[in-house]
Parts: C-alpha cells; structure tokens; sequence
C-alpha cells in the first residue's frame, strides 16, 4: 500500500469506527496520534489543509481527494511517524485484516490498480 493510501484508510477507518468515548483507550490514542501528527506536518500546506482534515467526517468524499494532494505535498506520505501511526490505527481496527497482510499492498509496476474492498476499474491500455 502507498504512504497516501495508508494515510487515508487509517482516517477513513477511524472516522468510520465512530471514535467515541465507548472506543478503547488505545485505538482513541492511535487515532489522536495520526490525526496530530498530521495536522502538524500539513501546517506546512497552508490553514486550508488543516481545515480539510477537520471537514472529514462532515465531507468524506470532498475530504479523500482533497486530502490525497496535502497529505503527498506535506511529504506527509513519507513521514515515518506518520507511516507508523497510520499502521497502529488500521491494526487496532481491524486485527484480522492486518494479520492476513490486507495493508501490505506492492505496487511497484503495477498499471491501473486499485486499493480498497468493493472497487470497479475499467481499464484500456494499449
């Protein structure tokens, strides 16, 4: 899996996990973790940046695609910290799928890929 969409699935997993005070202390603090980190190295970007990651659970969809391009211009996707907070938030969410490797994706020369459950892609390559 790329940096941007490791960074991506761990704030989607979490917004969708609905993070609340039932939440265990543990995936709350990974959460928190990410989310600070981030906002820390998106400051770089701009107000505008930090603003997005506030909108995520208000506009998912607005929020993926402009979040791709601050998360790739901070460097943010190739910030280890980030990287590792990342994969905390997706282990702790989901234990199973971290085991059997669902977040360790290679694709290194790969044409037309997509990363995620349920997708559809129509491809044409000549």
């Amino acid at each position: 899996m790329t940096g941007v969409e490791l960074v991506l699935a761990a704030l989607a997993a979490g917004a969708a996990g609905g993070i609340t005070e039932a939440t265990s202390s543990s995936i709350r603090e990974g959460y928190a973790t990410l989310r600070d980190l981030l906002r820390r190295k998106l400051s770089s970007q701009g107000g505008e940046a930090a603003e997005v990651l506030e909108a995520q659970e208000t506009e998912p969809g607005v929020f993926e695609a402009r979040m791709r391009e601050y998360v790739v211009g901070s460097g943010a996707d190739q910030d280890e910290a980030i990287l590792e907070a990342a994969r905390r938030v997706l282990a702790l969410l989901d234990p199973s799928g971290n085991e059997q490797g669902k977040y360790t994706v290679d694709v290194g020369d790969a044409k037309g890929v997509q990363i995620g459950d349920h997708n559809t892609q129509t491809n044409t390559f000549s």
